[in-house]
């Protein structure tokens, strides 16, 4: 037998242990359906380097382990809906075809380099109706795995999977989705993050066209608080006078302009919407 041989089971199996313990080296990142689409919510302290991003109209992708490896997968991903969506049709950009294409490349990497991919990913399409939403997940060697509800991957994903257990419910509002992930992510007794370390985004289907956004400042703030619960009713005579009490965003807000039900004012959209030029 010659000097150095290795059995292909053993190297397999020391590929694969090498791969999980870097991708449990980052934080968990949380996907979850809400009565309007899907949320996308990851610990991250870089403005610029991002965990979650939009690949097509309908479609949202998010990443754990290497960063040069899954944004490398996600600019293969863009490309490939972009020719298809021009050579075919728009409709025919699927998810499904996304994590195919994933699959085949996590897959030969796996097999045929000396090293595997350490990252983890999830493709998401939002869908018209909540049980036409679809999450698949995809872990180093290429496997594939059709979800439902929530998926958590990096980290601790088991058990921060069991906290989220424990409080995911179908249906569930915006700022319950938001609460119910967070206090997941949250070890117990332990401080929320905070909300300058925080990405978090949307495939919102009550938009029009691209459903992809993403929620920073205000309405992230206000999203936030509302989780919590409503503040406390100040005491009679307190606040400026003839001030209007601030009613919040809709979940589905985010269009070009939106009008208020109370006044029919102009108001400009919440949060921001992904170029695809990011991270």
């Amino acid at each position: 037998m010659p000097f150095g041989y290795v059995s292909p089971e053993q190297e397999m199996r020391d590929k694969a242990d090498f791969a999980r313990k870097g991708i449990a080296r980052g934080r968990s990142v949380v996907v979850l359906q809400y009565e309007n689409g899907i949320l996308f919510v990851a610990p991250n302290a870089s403005r610029a380097l991002h965990k979650i991003s939009e690949i097509y109209d309908r479609i949202g992708f998010a990443a754990v382990g290497k960063y040069n490896e899954f944004e490398a997968l996600r600019l293969g991903g863009i490309r490939y809906a972009d020719v298809n969506g021009y050579t075919y049709d728009r409709s025919d950009v699927t998810a499904r075809g996304l994590a195919n294409l994933y699959a085949q490349s996590l897959g030969m990497v796996f097999t045929e380099s000396r090293k595997p991919y350490e990252v983890e990913l999830v493709v998401t399409e939002v869908g018209d109706a909540p049980e036409d939403d679809q999450i698949y997940r995809l872990t180093f060697d290429g496997s594939v795995t059709d979800e439902h509800g929530y998926v958590v991957m990096g980290g601790v994903a088991e058990t921060v999977s069991g906290r989220l257990k424990d409080r995911y419910r179908p249906g569930m509002t915006l700022a319950e989705a938001l609460d119910a992930a967070l206090a997941a992510l949250t070890e117990p007794g332990g401080e929320r993050t905070p909300v300058s370390q925080l990405e978090v985004a949307v495939l919102d289907r009550t938009r029009e066209h691209r459903k992809f956004q993403r929620l920073v400042g205000p309405r992230l703030e206000r999203l936030l608080a509302a989780s919590s619960g409503p503040e406390p009713t100040p005491p009679a005579g307190e606040g400026a006078e003839g001030a209007q009490p601030d009613t919040g965003p809709t979940p589905g807000g985010g269009g070009p302009l939106q009008a208020s039900a109370d006044d029919g004012a102009a108001t400009a959209p919440d949060g921001d919407i992904d170029t695809g030029s990011g991270g």
